[in-house]
């Protein structure tokens, strides 16, 4: 049975975010998938310490982070697992701190600095390919996505997925309702009916796009 580990970067865990990355779950599952969902806001944990005991010689971390807190148990899952994705909001044009925090301690001790002199670019520490994918939720709208070149400032966390692990995909889910109640906020910038309706019409089908990624990645090492 092939592992899946889903990664919830938002201290929502019944939201937009944990909505997809649950949907993702049931896809994967519906394929006869394990899953387990990880909401990193309940963990007690720091980013990339810059230690470099992962680089340094002699040392066999097999792309572990060196560095012990409450992170280091799901690192180590993720590293086993057969895929994961992970979920974050966009704050401010990035992913939440949380989320970024965890992928610098994924990412660094599996990433090195040594060439692949056989095959060109660098040498990898993983043996294998580990499915990645990103599933990212925010207020802007798909115009105002390309208008502030998220795919740019968002796409280099699947750049850097995809060359340490070998393969990752992204999901946008976009104009995402924010609030359950607009009326208690101040927030005039937007418009409650029209995010009401993004979440009845166009958020339903960013749960089906979820589900379908979940599927997909759960059966890519089979």
């Amino acid at each position: 049975m092939s592992k899946v580990m889903i990664i919830n970067g938002s201290p929502r865990k019944n939201f937009n975010t944990a909505k997809l990355l649950k949907e993702a779950a049931k896809g994967a599952e519906d394929v006869g998938a394990e899953t387990e969902i990880v909401n990193l806001y309940d963990l007690s944990y720091k980013g990339c310490m810059s230690c470099l005991v992962c680089k340094r010689k002699g040392i066999e971390q097999h792309g572990l982070c060196f560095y012990k807190d409450a992170l280091t148990p799901v690192l180590e899952k993720c590293l086993n697992a057969d895929a994961v994705i992970i979920g974050s909001p966009v704050y401010h044009s990035y992913p939440t701190g949380m989320c970024r925090s965890f992928m610098e301690r994924f990412m660094f001790p599996a990433h090195t600095y040594m060439l692949d002199k056989e095959h060109g670019g660098l040498k990898r520490v993983l043996d294998r390919t580990l499915p990645t994918a990103m599933i990212f939720t925010m207020n802007a709208t798909e115009e105002q996505f390309k208008q502030h070149h998220y795919d740019v400032v968002l796409g280099d966390n699947e750049m850097s997925l995809r060359a340490v692990f070998g393969y990752c995909e992204t999901l946008y889910a976009f104009d995402t309702f924010q609030y359950s109640d607009y009326a208690k906020y101040d927030c005039d910038l937007f418009d409650a009916e029209h995010k009401a309706k993004m979440r009845d019409e166009q958020f339903p089908k960013d749960l089906k796009k979820a589900y379908e990624l979940g599927k997909k990645l759960a059966t890519m090492n089979r």
